[in-house]
């Protein structure tokens, strides 16, 4: 009931929500699974290492010697050599990385080289280096001369065709084209 009367009360509007902004337009920052979390904002100079994950949002300057997975999030500045056993990269890196498994994202700025077993790169990303595959431990024991060779034939390529001077051109009206008529 209202105080000036007639209206019934209507109840009150449960409190506004915000709606979410999209999922790629916010940085996940999620740190669940995280040993080790450098938060936005934080600058740090120096030498880490660590057998946990790892996971960079601010500014790092030094090295990383790191035994489990590093995640250089979309605000990390990073100036560092990193070495780790996995590296997933979505903010800036100068300096070197090496690891098992490297995903670069959209949003990963690389200038160094890049050394992995595997690489994973999304489009958008950058890079200024160069890429190495290095061999998996596994595949140090294969064995490529024991593979049979293919047995395509081999063939000689196409003669060229030589040029015809006597052709008219494709868009030159011939004596036997007949799409146009007299006007």
């Amino acid at each position: 009931m209202s105080f000036f009367g007639g209206r019934k009360s209507q109840p009150a509007p449960a409190a506004t929500e915000f709606p979410q902004a999209p999922a790629a337009a916010q940085p996940a920052r999620q740190t669940a699974g995280f040993d080790t979390v450098l938060g936005p904002g934080t600058t740090l100079k120096g030498d880490l290492k660590s057998q946990g994950n790892v996971r960079l949002d601010g500014t790092f300057e030094g090295t990383l010697e790191i035994d489990g997975n590093v995640l250089v999030g979309e605000t990390a500045k990073i100036t560092a050599d990193i070495n780790a056993k996995n590296v997933s990269v979505a903010g800036a890196v100068r300096g070197n990385v090496s690891g098992k498994k490297i995903q670069l994202l959209r949003t990963a700025r690389v200038w160094g080289d890049i050394s992995a077993t595997a690489i994973s790169t999304e489009e958008g990303a950058f890079i200024d280096g160069k890429i190495a595959m290095v061999t998996h431990d596994a595949g140090q024991d294969f064995d490529a001369s024991a593979l049979p060779l293919p047995d395509l034939p081999i063939s000689e390529p196409p003669p060229s065709e030589p040029p015809a001077e006597d052709k008219p051109a494709e868009d030159e009206p011939t004596e036997t084209d007949t799409s146009e008529e007299p006007a």
